[in-house]
């Protein structure tokens, strides 16, 4: 009796089976990346909310004497406080799901200002003309969606509690070891070539701040869910490790920032958009897999269709900013071959610039944005000079029209 008592015990405190508990980790895998998930894509459609916000009270006040009339209004405030809150969307969805799923998931930022862009654009189009002119947009944002499912479906599924000791293993494991010296590597013959032989080439510049951003994503991961853990109980902000990844973050962030905008004075906001994603989440992804070891483990398939969701993305992503107008740059000067007469100045040995003894220059025309009248062509004196061929007399030089786009 007490032998089958005794038995009836054992049987009691078995654990549960193997099959089962892999099938509970396996559904709680994925219960985190759809948290993760829909965190980022809501933090990204707040983020592109709020910029488009703030883009149309700064329009609107464009004509406004005070330069800072916007922060009176309330729309700019709220735009402000959309940012911020999709900012923390995204943070936070670092701690829940891998990497290598929120990087990609920037997608949604480009396809929410297109479509943003479409509804509040003020031009009246014909049908016809409509789809002609955005028909890029549209199909660019079918396939960034399409590449956007690919992506969360296929997502690799390893998750970690972002403690201190599993941090401090990862930043000496080889793997990440390995990446850091071939990023520092790159990194710094990237910065020669730019600095020193001034390779200005849009290329040189993305990938700078790819390298960048690639560590801004592996220390805001490991930030979040160390936030998170101190959260839900498990203090973390003990550990110093915490803080050194916290100081990295923000730094990488501050010169991220500074390549960008080096680089938005010198090529189009449309072009930065498109080959930054692709630069920025190839790269991020790369040093997710070597810091937190995402694909370990993942099926071959998995990997396969994972790559080509972001494959898809990259093409939508590029059609989509492909379709923006370029905006003109003013230029301030008239160009030379413009001027009567000037081809036939040179041919005859005469001077280009004679001597007005003062300050004023040919070609160079005022630029005052203040200034809403519009300007009058101006005819410059008439300079008579004697040459020895005795064929050329002096010409009555013209500014060019110019008209001030109001």
């Amino acid at each position: 009796m007490d032998r089958a008592h005794g038995a009836a015990l054992q049987l009691r405190q078995l654990p549960p089976t193997s099959s089962a508990h892999p099938l509970t980790e396996l559904s709680f895998s994925y219960k985190e990346n759809l948290i993760g998930a829909l965190l980022a894509i809501f933090g990204h459609l707040v983020v592109s909310i709020a910029l488009n916000l703030q883009k149309y009270c700064h329009i609107r006040l464009a004509g406004s004497k005070d330069p800072r009339a916007y922060f009176k209004t309330k729309t700019w405030w709220l735009g402000l406080f959309l940012m911020l809150l999709g900012e923390l969307g995204v943070f936070a969805s670092y701690a829940f799901a891998p990497l290598s799923l929120i990087v990609p998931l920037g997608a949604v930022s480009v396809i929410a200002s297109a479509i943003i862009g479409i509804i509040f654009i003020k031009e009246k189009w014909k049908p016809k003309d409509f789809l002609r002119r955005y028909v890029l947009s549209f199909v660019g944002c079918g396939l960034a969606i399409v590449g956007t499912y690919l992506l969360v479906t296929f997502a690799p599924n390893s998750h970690e509690k972002m403690t201190g000791e599993n941090i401090t293993r990862h930043l000496v494991s080889w793997p990440f070891l390995l990446y850091m010296l071939v990023e520092i590597i790159l990194f710094c013959l990237l910065l020669y070539f730019y600095k020193e032989k001034n390779a200005n080439n849009i290329i040189v510049i993305l990938l700078l701040v790819a390298l960048l951003g690639s560590m801004t994503v592996v220390t805001v991961k490991a930030v979040a869910g160390m936030l998170v853990l101190s959260i839900q109980g498990n203090l973390q902000l003990d550990y110093p490790i915490f803080y050194v990844m916290f100081v990295c973050m923000v730094a990488t962030a501050v010169y991220q920032a500074t390549f960008l905008s080096q680089a938005s004075q010198m090529y189009d906001s449309s072009l930065i958009a498109s080959v930054g994603y692709i630069l920025s989440t190839t790269i991020a992804i790369t040093a997710g897999a070597g810091f937190y070891l995402d694909f370990i483990g993942e099926d071959g398939l998995h990997i396969c269709m994972f790559a080509l969701g972001c494959l898809i993305a990259f093409l939508g992503v590029f059609l989509i900013t492909r379709n923006r107008k370029k905006a003109i740059p003013f230029e301030p000067y008239i160009s030379m071959d413009a001027m009567p007469g000037m081809q036939n100045m040179h041919d005859k040995g005469m001077t280009v610039q004679p001597d007005l003894k003062a300050s004023f220059s040919y070609g160079a025309l005022e630029n005052n944005d203040n200034v809403s009248e519009i300007y009058a062509p101006a005819t410059l004196p008439v300079m008579q000079e004697e040459h020895s061929s005795g064929g050329a007399s002096g010409v009555p030089y013209r500014v060019l029209e110019h008209t001030k786009k109001e």
